[in-house]
């Protein structure tokens, strides 16, 4: 993350500098330096110069400081529209998911920007093996050709990759594929980035307490020394942290079986933007959004 270079309204639709208000649709037209310093969403801005003329940031500085933003540690993403997209421009709706897979491409670099740490998205479901066959056939070519140039590019932005979801529903390729990405970028450091595919939430349950009690009838475990911890640990995302924010696109109000365990207490975010029409903007606008939600996990305010 250090020496990424950014623009600071490419890091939050608002901003604080010199101490006055900087409004979203006020470019400040600056070589401005954002270097994260922890995962705390704190940050260490460079901003060198402003634009000339500029009310709203008409001190120089010289030197960095220090900008103190809420920004979630875990998104998830719905990607939707796809169809829609290709649909509105007279395109198949395998165009749509050709230009939404650039997209999730340009979207883990811009999260990872912002000083989003894990990203998930939502790619293939369990129940989108209905859809029609050219349909199914293209979205698992996107995948074949995303594995397989996925390890270069993971490696060059320091990016662990890791796919969650029933793999053995998947083809032979496909699965060794996913293993030899996982293996290749387990140890980076930088974006924690998620792909579901054959993802389904019910089903991610049933196979981790499927788990559970083949445990117990082997003796291994108690049924009364199950807990939330012991759920947590058969799932998917285990040693994950939880998403912070869910955001889904396309104008659909719902979370379509996906990460049903993990988002009891995730702020959810719609917009009618197409997943492909989605781009850095959007993303912080949906972070905008989230920083001004207060989380409480069941608590009052006074004891939150």
């Amino acid at each position: 993350m250090n020496g990424r270079g950014a623009c600071i309204r490419d890091v939050v639709p608002s901003c604080f500098l010199c101490a006055r208000r900087c409004r979203g649709n006020m470019p400040l037209h600056g070589a401005s330096a954002v270097r994260r310093v922890g995962e705390d969403g704190t940050f260490l801005l460079d901003c060198t110069r402003t634009r000339k003329g500029n009310k709203f940031c008409a001190k120089k500085w010289k030197g960095s400081v220090q900008y103190i933003m809420n920004v979630p540690n875990h998104v998830a993403i719905i990607l939707d529209g796809n169809g829609r997209w290709a649909k509105a421009k007279g395109l198949p709706r395998t165009a749509g998911h050709v230009q939404g897979a650039k997209t999730v491409e340009q979207i883990c670099e811009d999260a990872y920007n912002m000083g989003i740490n894990y990203l998930t998205i939502y790619a293939f479901s369990t129940e989108n093996w209905t859809r029609p066959d050219s349909e199914v056939a293209t979205l698992m070519n996107l995948l074949r050709n995303y594995m397989k140039n996925s390890i270069k590019r993971a490696q060059k932005n320091n990016m662990c990759v890791r796919v969650i979801g029933d793999k053995t529903g998947l083809a032979e390729d496909l699965q060794a594929s996913i293993a030899e990405l996982e293996q290749a970028t387990r140890n980076n450091t930088g974006l924690h980035f998620q792909i579901a595919i054959n993802y389904g939430g019910r089903d991610e349950l049933r196979r981790a307490v499927t788990t559970l009690a083949k445990q117990v009838a082997a003796g291994v475990l108690k049924p009364e020394e199950i807990a939330e911890d012991s759920i947590a640990a058969q799932l998917d995302t285990a040693g994950l942290p939880d998403p912070d924010l869910l955001i889904r696109t396309s104008g659909e109000q719902r979370i379509s079986n996906f990460l049903l365990w993990q988002t009891s207490y995730t702020e959810l975010y719609f917009t009618s933007v197409l997943w492909p029409d989605f781009d850095k903007n959007e993303l912080a606008k949906a972070v905008e959004a989230y920083r001004k939600r207060e989380r409480r996990y069941g608590l009052v305010k006074e004891e939150s």
